[in-house]
């Protein structure tokens, strides 16, 4: 599929925009990177698999890389950059190429008190075989077919359990486990960057 190209996702994404995208004042924000890279193919995206920690309402589950912003950090994406240097010891300054922003994410996650801003960037590997350092966050890493997930190919089903009652969510199968959720809606949202008309297969 042309669209999914690297080289046209570049072509779509890239920016020459100099905007340093800097947080909201009293709002929690957050960033994450969404890799891609080149396969045989198609174009693949990286995942953690975020290790089960008590009292984290992500434990468990499959995310890109990232985390929350500190005050430190210039900007948000220099967030995402330190984030995914810090879980995975992927270095995106030196690794990879930035290549754009897609529409942020408000997350409000069931049975819990949290309401933040979280922004996707968007950025193509350039070394194809990086150093990867997992931290105690990340219990592994794994690379997942756009394409499949783009034409619903490897669309499926996740069991959520909350309050001692299970639903059932659309998902992305990778490997053996299912993005789903927050990290399924910013896929979705590079999709319909990609191709304004694309609509989701399970909606």
């Amino acid at each position: 599929m042309n669209l999914l190209k690297i080289d046209n996702i570049i072509d779509i994404l890239d920016t020459d925009d100099t905007e340093i995208y800097q947080p909201e004042k009293d709002i929690r924000h957050a960033a994450v990177a969404a890799i891609l890279r080149p396969a045989k193919d198609h174009t693949e995206a990286l995942f953690i698999l975020r290790a089960d920690k008590p009292g984290d309402p992500w434990s468990g589950q499959m995310a890109f890389p990232g985390g929350h912003y500190e005050q430190h950090d210039k900007c948000l994406r220099e967030t995402a950059e330190r984030e995914t240097f810090e879980e995975i010891g992927l270095d995106l300054i030196k690794d990879a190429r930035y290549i754009g922003k897609v529409a942020d994410v408000e997350v409000n996650p069931r049975g819990r008190d949290i309401n933040m801003i979280v922004s996707p960037f968007v950025f193509v590997l350039e070394n194809q075989n990086p150093t990867i350092n997992m931290n105690y966050e990340v219990a592994d890493v794994l690379w997942g077919s756009l394409n499949d997930m783009y034409a619903g190919h490897n669309l499926t089903q996740h069991d959520f359990s909350i309050s001692g009652r299970t639903e059932q969510f659309p998902g992305y199968s990778v490997g053996d486990q299912v993005v789903w959720g927050l990290t399924m809606r910013m896929l979705d949202n590079i999709f319909e960057k990609l191709n304004p008309r694309w609509i989701a297969r399970y909606s």
